[in-house]
């Protein structure tokens, strides 16, 4: 497995942008497709993004698509969500994840391999 350390969450208005990070360890980083999920209070976790090992192949949920964008640097062995246009409804623990594989495909969590801590987004109206 990969361990997976999220960063950059905070408190924003609505409108503005944020961006997340995971640091993952180990050396082959680049062998395993990352995504991000989410989690608000009383909710279930849920798919935000995924990246397969390039970075070219991306999946976004359909509440997401067109205001975040997802990418990876290998070389730094991290994974990114540029989160843009926030809403109060993007409010939640933001949690990194790790699957071994090509591409990113799924919204299921018991798919993920490996998950980080969690970091807090907030956005406030």
């Amino acid at each position: 497995q990969v361990q997976l350390v999220e960063s950059g969450g905070g408190l924003v208005q609505a409108g503005g942008s944020l961006r997340l990070s995971c640091a993952a360890s180990g050396r082959t980083f680049s062998s395993y497709a990352m995504g991000w999920f989410r989690q608000a209070p009383g909710k279930e976790r849920e798919f935000v993004a995924g990246v397969g090992w390039s970075g070219g192949n991306t999946y976004y949920a359909d509440s997401v698509k067109g205001r975040f964008t997802i990418s990876r640097d290998n070389a730094k062995n991290t994974v990114y969500l540029q989160m843009n246009s926030l809403k109060p409804e993007d409010t939640a623990v933001y949690y990194c994840a790790a699957r071994y594989g090509r591409l990113w495909y799924t919204r299921n969590t018991a798919d993920v391999g490996s998950w980080g801590q969690g970091t807090q987004v907030t956005v406030s109206s």
